[in-house]
């Protein structure tokens, strides 16, 4: 089963590789018998899907997350091994997604108006005269 990651890039299912081991919490003697942890790995570096802009976004941006340009993912949530596989598969497809997402806009930075200052030195007058307010009053 591919993955498809974007309608624009889907990555083959031969290119993703699968490891099961035994997973610890939950799921009493069954537990013991079971492979449900699920090891997720796609080869960035070597993946034919990728164009080569995209291979080289993805190495940079997820240069933390990368073993020689493997990314791996690790899901033991479910006491199930096919609902392990479900979210493996989801959690890879958000990370190649969030790594291929364009750049947000940078913030320009601005001066605040002469209204909001205003405003904002008026709400710290009010707010030093309450407290004034509260004092006791001095024995003169």
């Amino acid at each position: 089963m591919d993955l498809e990651v974007s309608p624009a890039l889907t990555i083959p299912s031969s290119e993703l590789g699968w490891r099961f081991s035994r997973s610890s919490g939950p799921g009493g003697q069954h537990v013991n018998t079971s492979d449900s942890r699920v090891e997720l790995s796609w080869s960035v570096s070597g993946s034919a899907a990728l164009s080569d802009d995209q291979r080289l976004l993805l190495l940079t941006r997820l240069g933390r997350r990368l073993i020689a340009g493997v990314i791996t993912v690790t899901v033991s949530q479910e006491r199930s091994q096919l609902r392990n596989r479900e979210i493996a598969l989801a959690k890879l497809a958000d990370l190649v997604t969030e790594g291929l997402a364009p750049e947000p806009a940078r913030r320009r930075a601005t001066k605040p108006t002469r209204g909001s200052n205003r405003r904002r030195l008026a709400a710290k007058e009010q707010r030093a005269a309450t407290k004034r307010q509260r004092k006791r009053p001095s024995a003169e």
